[in-house]
């Protein structure tokens, strides 16, 4: 209600939502990480991300946290397996790939203890991801044409 947010009561749940969101993703990317390289390893982060983010959220703290995590989870793996196949599809080694997307996964888990930020690394991940997968055959297209 109105008044359980003026009173500051709401303003905790809206950041533990927000904190889910983002340690949702987190989870996801980590899933992506260890599992893109693998035959069907992106759908299998984005059910293992929701997942694992949502019972561990249903586990700290309840329901609509719950809910924030699994879709985190869906987003941080779903855009993390697009810059991973990327990665490895130009070459980058499938054990130096997954340890950077997992330093890169802790980074997003403490940045969503930001307020606010867990919401924006949600919404950031899959932006993020789609401008790569727009950009990846016009990089180093200068580079071919000389090489040939």
């Amino acid at each position: 209600t109105a008044a359980a947010v003026y009173t500051g009561r709401g303003m905790g749940e809206a950041y533990r939502i927000g904190v889910s969101a983002g340690a949702g993703a987190a989870i996801g990317m980590v899933a992506a990480a260890l599992l893109t390289r693998l035959p069907r390893g992106g759908a299998g982060a984005v059910v293992l991300g929701a997942v694992v983010a949502g019972v561990l959220g249903w586990i700290v703290f309840g329901a609509a946290e719950a809910a924030a995590g699994a879709i985190g989870g869906v987003l941080g793996a779903a855009s993390t397996a697009i810059l991973a196949r990327g990665s490895l599809r130009r070459g980058g080694t499938a054990a130096g790939t997954a340890l950077l997307l997992m330093l890169s996964a802790v980074a997003v888990f403490l940045i969503a203890l930001i307020p606010v930020a867990g919401y924006l690394e949600a919404i950031a991940l899959p932006a993020v991801a789609a401008r790569a997968r727009r950009r990846a055959g016009e990089k180093y297209a200068g580079l071919r044409t000389l090489a040939k």
